[in-house]
């Protein structure tokens, strides 16, 4: 959005101001200081806090996601200690940073397997269930379709050069600015095997593009595809465009599992609430 579309308000101040409750939506803060502030059972999403510097803070009881990278705490850089426990938590997780073609098939293999799991898992749900949003974020079908549009725009359209592979249940993540002809039916909801029957598809296509990867291919580039869509066009590494879908597909993964961990315990489904590795 052009600077010119925002209301300019650089350097304004807040002095003694009740704000509880405000809603900050698009709204830059770089720069900005903050004083004697009360953000208790703030709700952050979405927010860039690279360079932040926090002095004198009361940290207690706060649940941070995200990517962490040169994060001191008391002067101690966290960061290495997360990704070292995130590692010993998950084991199949170091898989998801292949360095050679046969590594991104090992990757694959595991993103199969887990997933396989966790469609399992979301069988023994009532259907409705799987509809339903926790917390604000994606319910399991939505999980389940975006997936489907990040295998479209990042392996059929920027990796295999096809200009228009969209499905109209594809669904982009929400700050995306709508690009036509890419989909947008937030409202759509689909079977669960409607949405698999997708996935088995845009998944086979996956499998076939690194079954057939080589590490010369791995180190090249893509070409441009100049037709409107998403992503822009532009020439991206391979391994950009393949551990993009790795990320895409690990992280979506465990949000779903957790959202089914908390699905299962609103609605007292029992066994149903095991969380899978």
């Amino acid at each position: 959005m052009a600077d010119d579309a925002y209301d300019d308000q650089q350097g304004a101040r807040f002095e003694r101001a009740r704000l509880t409750g405000a809603t900050f939506e698009d709204v830059y803060l770089d720069g900005s200081h903050f004083h004697d502030v009360v953000l208790r059972d703030a709700t952050l999403r979405m927010v860039d806090l690279r360079g932040l510097r926090a002095r004198d803070v009361w940290l207690e009881d706060v649940e941070i996601t995200g990517d962490i990278g040169d994060l001191r705490i008391n002067g101690v850089d966290v960061a290495p200690l997360v990704e070292a426990e995130l590692d010993r938590r998950y084991p199949d997780r170091p898989k998801m940073r292949p360095t050679d073609a046969a590594g991104y098939r090992e990757g694959w293999d595991a993103v199969e397997r887990l997933w396989a799991q966790t469609v399992e898992r979301a069988r023994t749900f009532p259907p409705e269930l799987l509809h339903e949003r926790v917390d604000g974020e994606w319910s399991f079908i939505e999980t389940l379709r975006h997936l489907v549009f990040a295998t479209d725009a990042w392996v059929r359209r920027a990796l295999l050069g096809d200009p228009e592979p969209w499905h109209p249940l594809d669904l982009p993540h929400d700050d995306m600015p709508d690009s036509p002809p890419v989909p947008r039916a937030r409202a759509a909801r689909p079977s669960l095997d409607e949405v698999l029957a997708l996935r088995a598809d845009r998944m086979a296509t996956v499998r076939r593009v690194v079954d057939e990867l080589t590490d010369e291919a791995l180190a090249g580039s893509t070409e441009r595809v100049l037709e409107p869509g998403y992503p822009e066009p532009e020439s991206f590494p391979v391994s950009r465009v393949l551990g993009t879908i790795l990320n895409e597909e690990w992280q979506h993964r465990l949000y779903a599992e957790r959202d089914l961990d908390a699905l299962a315990a609103a609605h007292a489904l029992g066994d149903a609430g095991v969380t899978r590795p």
